[in-house]
């Protein structure tokens, strides 16, 4: 029998701190059954504590984890724009973001950039690996109460910009990130998406957008701090990489970086400061194979550590949003 959330506030049998995910425990039988009855619930949950964690699902494969995905949203979407290739899945499904497993994925929200996003995420974790790969999230409500006021004024005027390219060597490949490899098709999303762009000499693409900094919660009104300024920025880049990157192809033709909303560049210490307050709030997800997490995508953002082995998360996007423009 699965714990209730509400019942275990109150008499303490949920596994529930301050400092931690919300944690159901339920069967294998109760199943996708079980989810939907509980969808409000595990989707309240979520929104209040970003993430909330169902465990006993026994989940073994993408056909089994779209089963629980499709219970607990209304709509899955597919992934443009994304900053890093994914496998698409049968089902409305995808792999994890396709990402070294040697580095850090950094707090983050999933598609702040896009022109949809996705209110909530459900990673299903079907092997661990051999080590590392914990997941954590940081309530982006907090992150944006513990931020400094010199940081956040300016990003909160201005918003934040964001470059990228895309050519056959560095970047998303343009079938990825667009959905087509067609030039012209491409040019016709970025003009009626707000992304300004150029071709250049040797066929690839650069797009540069300027984009909000803080959003609020679709449902509850809160203030988010809902960027991807400091994941995206070249001073998180592992630094060997950065000097790589930066030497074949120079300081602009970096895949991705990110910029104040007014073009200036950002500073070490800026982007430093953002990844310290996150790493203030980063709360990790105890999570094991066969487990479920649903993450609120606005209300927190999430991480993945460096992992070694055979790791295997698939992930929902589910309950898109349109992209509100600054």
């Amino acid at each position: 029998m699965a714990h209730n959330y509400a019942d275990g506030l109150a008499d303490g049998s949920a596994r529930i701190s301050a400092d931690a995910v919300p944690h159901f425990d339920v069967t294998a039988e109760d199943g996708p059954g079980w989810l939907r009855a509980h969808a409000a619930e595990l989707r309240s949950a979520a929104v209040e504590r970003g993430a909330v964690l169902v465990r006993g699902l026994g989940l073994r494969d993408a056909a089994g984890a779209a089963a629980a995905s499709r219970a607990l949203t209304s709509e899955l979407m597919p992934e443009l724009e994304g900053f890093a290739p994914r496998v698409p899945l049968p089902d409305g499904m995808y792999s994890s973001t396709l990402w070294p497993p040697d580095q850090p994925m950094c707090m983050h929200h999933e598609l702040t950039s896009a022109a949809r996003y996705p209110r909530r995420l459900v990673l299903s974790c079907l092997a661990t690996g051999a080590g590392g790969g914990t997941v954590s999230i940081a309530d982006a409500r907090a992150v944006l109460d513990s931020l400094p006021r010199d940081i956040v004024e300016p990003f909160q005027r201005d918003g934040w910009q964001l470059v990228r390219n895309y050519n056959s060597l560095v970047g998303v490949p343009l079938s990825d990130a667009f959905g087509t490899d067609d030039p012209s098709a491409v040019s016709e999303y970025c003009a009626a998406n707000g992304i300004a762009y150029e071709w250049t000499a040797s066929g690839g693409l650069r797009t540069r957008q300027t984009l909000p900094a803080v959003t609020e919660h679709p449902e509850t009104g809160e203030r988010c701090w809902f960027n991807q300024i400091a994941f995206l920025n070249e001073w998180t880049m592992d630094p060997a990489v950065r000097e790589v990157l930066v030497g074949e192809f120079g300081d602009e033709g970096l895949p991705f970086t990110t910029f104040r909303g007014d073009g200036a560049v950002l500073d070490r210490e800026t982007v430093e400061a953002i990844n310290e307050v996150y790493e203030r709030h980063t709360v990790p997800v105890p999570w094991q194979a066969g487990d479920l997490l649903l993450l609120d995508n606005v209300a927190a953002a999430h991480s993945r550590a460096p992992y070694t082995g055979e790791r295997e998360v698939v992930v929902a996007l589910g309950d898109p949003l349109p992209r509100v423009r600054p």
